[in-house]
């Protein structure tokens, strides 16, 4: 078995070949999907599953549809993990920075309340019933949705060396860890961003709740998904002449 863990910045050995070397915001995430898609694809062939270590997983969806094995991203790992670690689940990371795309991930994993989102559900609503109905159903999915997330618990902002992070905010983490818990009720905390990966166990005995580390969430999911979903065919798609990318990212259209 083997896994490919793809850093979607240029600063680790498996690394995007292009892009920015710390990922904090919707900007950096939008740059690093195409540089994702670009080291996923140099080591087509040679993986049984990928696993994208940024938090907010740029390049996700594309990449589930391009490659025919499983690909899975740190914070979507970790948002199912936590589900189902404890009924309420905090955030905490070393930077409020990258609170919004912790939130887009979240929406996106079906994870924060918006009503609209929940529209498509109304169709499969006995026929007969009213509006009235429809809409108290989608309020109350909502609310059991908004009940499984505590909270978010940031440090301040951060521009130093991504590699030292982990070590110059630890007590900060488990202090803010410890916040989520007593504070806001939460029954498993996810230690967010990619730079914080190997740190869980260096913390993890401080407070009583599971600490979800999203790269080791997404190896034991992908190690399960590869016996679940072993490669199969994609289904076919028109061929497309892709310019502008590097040549790695245009094979993945041809």
């Amino acid at each position: 078995m083997k896994l490919l863990v793809v850093n979607s910045n240029t600063t680790d050995s498996v690394s995007a070949p292009f892009g920015l070397p710390l990922i904090v915001s919707r900007a950096d995430w939008l740059v690093a999907g195409p540089a994702t898609l670009a080291a996923l694809a140099q080591h087509r062939g040679r993986y049984d599953a990928a696993i994208i270590a940024c938090f907010g997983d740029p390049g996700l969806d594309a990449a589930k549809t391009l490659p025919d094995v499983p690909v899975l991203g740190i914070s979507e790992a970790a948002c199912h993990a936590a589900c189902m670690l404890g009924r309420r689940f905090g955030v905490v990371s070393f930077t409020a920075a990258l609170r919004p795309m912790f939130e887009d991930c979240l929406e996106h994993h079906g994870l924060l309340q918006y009503p609209i989102r929940w529209n498509h559900l109304i169709g499969f609503l006995a026929v007969g019933s009213t509006r009235a109905r429809s809409r108290d159903r989608s309020e109350r999915i909502d609310r059991a949705l908004a009940a499984r997330r505590a909270g978010f618990r940031m440090g301040p902002p951060f521009s130093g060396d991504p590699g030292m992070v982990a070590e110059q905010r630890a007590e900060l983490l488990v202090d803010l860890r410890r916040q989520s818990v007593e504070q806001d009720g939460a029954e498993a905390v996810i230690l967010a961003g990619g730079p914080l990966a190997g740190l869980a166990p260096l913390i993890a005995d401080r407070v009583a709740v599971p600490l979800v580390d999203g790269t080791v969430a997404a190896v034991r999911l992908a190690e399960a998904l590869i016996g679940l979903a072993p490669p199969h065919a994609r289904n076919p798609r028109p061929s497309l002449t892709l310019t502008g990318f590097p040549p790695e990212i245009a094979a993945l259209f041809a």
